[in-house]
């Protein structure tokens, strides 16, 4: 009964013998727990009935307190607590052997067995109890994602990270990790086509949306390697780069990144447009944008570095009001909410429900957060620190 069930069903598909063996035995455990009670009780009644017979002719009447004290003792520590110890430390070591015996011994005892759990699974049923409703064993979201996390003796952390990233793909939708609409890089057609040959000379992007005055009015994604075909022409027109660029790829921002990402392979795509309900473009997805909560952050250093997080030296951090909540709680292992804003800006101006005319200073959850730049209608820069760090220092 301690076997770990899932490690028993990867050695039930390595053909360990005696894991098929105990594994069949687990399919049924009332007759599992039959063949060994009928044995064990038949064990503890006989020993008890011999040690009685032995004990009453050796000291009379006053020996059926005696044989019952030290068969009790005997049988608790030598029976019971030892060997059940043992088999609960190693349970693979005992249950494999066991079933050996067990197998058998069930076969043997079969029509015992039988009636002993006709009765037990009757009254049961009576009280609402049924015997096979614990057959299957499923882990719920969850409980996988406490047992990744527990499992840092075996895993390594990267790819524990990683097994958690993957967890975490149906809790996260597009718009948690969209490029938001203000710091997309398009190209704008209607712009001199000097200055657009110049944007495309410099950009450091494969891909970019190409619009005509504002993103709403988006006529195509420009791949780069596409871009060479119209570099090889003696004269370099608009009307030559859109002939190169493709259709658009629109999705909602309320798309789980799992669906996304299928959505991606599915439609041999790397980028989309992310719109709103009301059809307005609010930003772009990438898929290097949903493998990074998965493998996290690419950067040509190698290196998990937030660069919108300026740590100081008293231990608090400057981070920049457009940072995403949901990078900064990985970069610094904090738990800012979530569920609401985006961005340090927005959590900051919808628990304010204002715009701060100067900078402030607030408490939220466990952080102590500054305001430290206020301009154009937007936070552009907070100080924020743990508070519960600052209450250690003093105590130090």
């Amino acid at each position: 009964m301690s076997l770990n069930r899932y490690r028993l069903r990867h050695l039930v598909k390595n053909r360990h013998r005696g894991a098929v063996k105990a594994n069949k035995l687990l399919k049924r455990p009332d007759r599992l727990i039959g063949v060994i009670l009928i044995g064990n009780n038949f064990v503890n009644i006989l020993a008890s009935s011999i040690a009685t017979i032995i004990a009453v002719q050796l000291w009379g009447e006053g020996g059926i307190f005696i044989a019952t004290a030290a068969l009790t003792m005997i049988i608790l520590i030598f029976a019971e607590v030892t060997p059940k110890t043992v088999a609960a430390l190693y349970p693979e070591k005992i249950a494999f052997p066991a079933a050996y015996v067990l197998q058998p011994l069930l076969k043997l005892l079969y029509p015992l067995v039988w009636i002993v759990n006709l009765i037990t699974n009757s009254l049961l049923k009576m009280i609402g109890v049924k015997v096979t409703a614990g057959e299957h064993h499923h882990l719920s979201t969850e409980e996988l994602r406490t047992l990744v996390n527990e499992s840092g003796a075996v895993l390594q952390q990267r790819n524990q990270s990683m097994l958690l990233g993957v967890l975490e793909l149906d809790e996260v939708t597009v718009n948690d990790i969209m490029i938001p609409r203000n710091e997309v890089i398009g190209i704008d057609m209607d712009n001199d086509l000097e200055v657009i040959i110049d944007q495309l000379s410099n950009t450091a992007h494969t891909r970019l949306p190409v619009y005509r005055g504002e993103l709403n009015k988006v006529v195509g994604i420009l791949h780069m390697r596409n871009l060479a075909q119209v570099f090889r022409q003696e004269s370099v027109t608009k009307a030559a780069i859109l002939q190169v660029i493709h259709e658009p790829y629109f999705v909602p921002e309320s798309t789980p990144l799992h669906t996304q990402l299928l959505n991606f392979q599915q439609e041999s795509r790397r980028i989309a447009l992310v719109v709103d309900e009301y059809g307005d473009i609010q930003g772009v997805v990438t898929l290097e944008d949903i493998l990074e909560e998965i493998v996290g952050e690419m950067s040509l250093n190698g290196k998990e570095e937030n660069q919108d997080v300026y740590p100081q030296t008293d231990g608090s951090y400057f981070i920049d009001g457009t940072a995403n909540i949901r990078d900064v709680n990985k970069s610094l292992n904090w738990n800012l909410p979530t569920d609401g804003p985006k961005t340090i800006n927005g959590l900051v101006m919808e628990i304010l429900e204002a715009i701060p005319d100067a900078n402030i200073c607030m408490i939220i959850g466990n952080y102590r957060i500054e305001t430290l730049q206020v301009c154009d209608n937007q936070i552009k820069t907070i100080r924020a620190i743990e508070q519960y760090r600052d209450f250690e220092e003093e105590e130090e």
